[in-house]
């Protein structure tokens, strides 16, 4: 593990199963159905049990899909937080199709809802990278600015994020893209 230390807060990066992860909420990679799927998605949901598919199916009912971008919330079932936030990631495409404000969004809008519970610790996976093809370290790239400047700029009570990645390749680009990004800004600091 890697702890990234701003100000009173942290940025964790662990390599791990997210499903084992304690916090106070899991980030769960969804998509705009809201319906399951594979990979993250499918883990959280088999470790959750069915009583997330249940709220989801009665979130469904209200509201339809979730653009990218967006989360919705539920409980965690047998999961060891109180909450999932179901984010919906963009697809994708060309670069060019906004997909890097919506991916940056979708870490933001789960910030933002857990501070609004007043929660202090939440997990989040690689969002978009898998399925919806997002290249992997533009992807983490996004993920920690984003984390980050969230953390320096919110007081309250979120203390810990934890960047869960799977395998140890993804966490070798996590932390090495993490080392680059601190050298930097330390490196403009002392400009």
């Amino acid at each position: 593990m890697q702890i990234i230390n701003l100000g009173p807060r942290e940025l964790q990066l662990l390599e791990s199963d997210i499903t084992k992860t304690a916090v106070d909420v899991i980030v769960n990679a969804a998509n705009s159905h809201l319906g399951g799927g594979g990979g993250v998605d499918g883990a959280i949901h088999r470790a959750g049990g069915p009583e997330i598919m249940h709220e989801l199916d009665t979130i469904r009912q209200r509201i339809g899909r979730c653009p990218a971008g967006s989360a919705v919330v539920t409980g965690a079932g047998k999961l060891p937080a109180q909450f999932v936030f179901h984010a919906v990631g963009p697809i994708y495409r060309d670069g060019q199709s906004g997909e890097a404000a919506q991916l940056s969004s979708c870490y933001r809008t789960c910030l933002d809802m857990a501070a609004d519970r007043r929660l202090a610790s939440i997990s989040f996976p690689s969002i978009s990278t898998g399925a919806y093809r997002f290249p992997f370290e533009e992807a983490t790239r996004i993920a920690l600015e984003t984390v980050s400047q969230w953390l320096t700029l919110h007081n309250g009570t979120v203390h810990t994020v934890k960047l869960v990645q799977f395998d140890a390749s993804d966490h070798r680009v996590y932390c090495n893209l993490a080392y680059k990004m601190q050298f930097s800004m330390a490196s403009k600091a002392s400009s």
